[in-house]
């Protein structure tokens, strides 16, 4: 039966509008206000607001970091990304140095396949370089795999600046783009080994051996790779107002560059690597480190700016037991924070409710952008006749408290923990079928492959 959702709001990239969504099979069928009940499943949503499902283009389910493995795999990993509004995850097929990345998309989808509860798709690392794999671009372009990752730090993933610049270019041939991890790998490593040799072993000197200018640094060399180049670039996960600087200054000569940040960049500061329990200073490790407050407002404003296009979480989650291998040694905490789960939430709560952004600035960034940038507009990120039945009931009036203790992400601790917010997800509808209902993950492993193409 059809299913027609009436007397909400319904949200785009423009704000939001009074309209009933009417969903038959998989897709939209209808958007208007109005819309006729007969032959219809009605489900009330006065005084709801209809997101589109929400994109997340940065998660690690099921990735080995350090010798351990994130704690969230495909199966458990999109049921909390669906339960928080989520209904696409883009991961990342990472082959092994000296592999195809033929290899590493079928280890990758091996993982996904039949164990996945939302839609998927993948960016395609590149950390190797050589004839093979540039002949490879093409093919993972034609199988639906357009974007593709590169790192500037991490020896294990890095390629050289020349190869990085030949990537670009094959990448512009092949109609692809790259995401880059921007970090000035020589220094870090120099300043972790001063670290070390001073006794400097705790958290605290995370952030210290990996410093804002050193971000900014890498930012600035990636984009005059790019602009020799003459390629548009994602920075992925930019923390730092200088980076944004960067940024800033590539747009004003003429390039087309592209930034991603996330939640804690947006809501924490490097203040918590400080506190005095081993355990409570791990937990917030990640690459690039939180920032101080001023970056964080920094961020905001530019998301309100239009200056940051896309927010995702670089869920890279851990337990506290996986953190504790570096209690003697901070170059051994696992390095990622969870998120999934609780994006919109903090979003809405901390952004829009705060008067920091507004309801269409938080569609941008969660559903329009990432859905154009990745290449599966129109058919996710908007609630329009023809699109994918990916729909966010929102109750806009909820309140609540983020717990470890309330959340499917598979770990024991939240960097938000009692954290109160104001609105909630209601509602999940996955391709037109009900996924998610008040809290309750109904969904079985549905989840589909996205095969995406270059839209830019």
């Amino acid at each position: 039966m059809k299913i027609l959702l009436k007397g909400g709001r319904v949200v785009s990239g423009q704000g939001s509008r009074p309209a009933d969504v009417l969903l038959d099979g998989e897709t939209v069928a209808a958007v208007e206000e109005c819309l006729s009940t007969e032959g219809t499943q009605v489900v009330d949503c006065a005084g709801k607001l209809l997101f589109p499902g929400f994109i997340d283009g940065h998660t690690h389910f099921d990735l080995e970091v350090g010798g351990t493995i994130t704690a969230d795999d495909f199966a458990t990993g999109s049921r909390a990304a669906l339960r928080g509004g989520t209904t696409t995850v883009i991961d990342f097929a990472a082959p092994d140095k000296g592999e195809p990345l033929a290899a590493g998309l079928a280890r990758w989808r091996g993982k996904a396949e039949g164990r996945c509860a939302c839609d998927y798709g993948f960016h395609m690392t590149i950390d190797d370089w050589n004839g093979g794999i540039s002949q490879e671009i093409g093919e993972m372009v034609a199988l639906g795999i357009p974007s593709f990752k590169m790192y500037m730090t991490y020896p294990a993933m890095m390629i050289g600046e020349g190869d990085m610049y030949r990537a670009l270019l094959r990448l512009k041939e092949a109609g692809g783009i790259a995401g880059v991890h921007c970090e000035n790998d020589g220094v870090i490593r120099a300043l972790v080994e001063e670290a070390k040799a001073a006794g400097r072993l705790s958290p605290g000197s995370h952030p210290r051996t990996r410093p804002a200018p050193l971000e900014a640094e890498a930012v600035g060399h990636l984009l005059r790779l790019a602009q020799v180049a003459d390629v548009p670039v994602i920075v992925v996960h930019l923390s730092a107002r200088e980076s944004l600087e960067e940024v800033r200054a590539a747009r004003q000569r003429g390039q087309t560059v592209y930034v991603e940040t996330c939640p804690h960049y947006l809501l924490l500061s490097d203040s918590l690597y400080d506190q005095e329990e081993f355990m409570e200073a791990a937990k917030f490790v990640c690459a690039p480190p939180l920032r101080k407050r001023e970056d964080t407002e920094e961020l905001w404003k530019a998301l309100k700016a239009g200056e940051i296009d896309t927010v995702a979480t670089d869920h890279c989650p851990f337990t506290t037991a996986q953190k504790r291998a570096g209690q003697y040694d901070f170059t051994k905490i696992p390095g990622g924070l969870p998120g999934v789960e609780h994006r919109g939430l903090l979003l809405y709560s901390y952004g829009v409710k705060q008067g920091r952004i507004d309801e269409g600035d938080m569609c941008r960034v969660l559903c329009e952008n990432p859905a154009k940038l990745y290449g599966c507009w129109p058919e996710k990120g908007v609630i329009a006749p023809g699109s994918d039945g990916d729909i966010v009931v929102w109750d806009p009036e909820a309140r609540g408290v983020i717990t470890a203790a309330d959340q499917a992400q598979n770990t024991d601790y939240t960097p938000y923990e009692n954290w109160e917010t104001q609105g909630a997800v209601e509602q999940v509808y996955l391709r037109g079928s009900l996924a998610v209902d008040r809290g309750r993950v109904l969904a079985g492993m549905e989840g589909k492959f996205i095969k995406r193409r270059n839209l830019l």
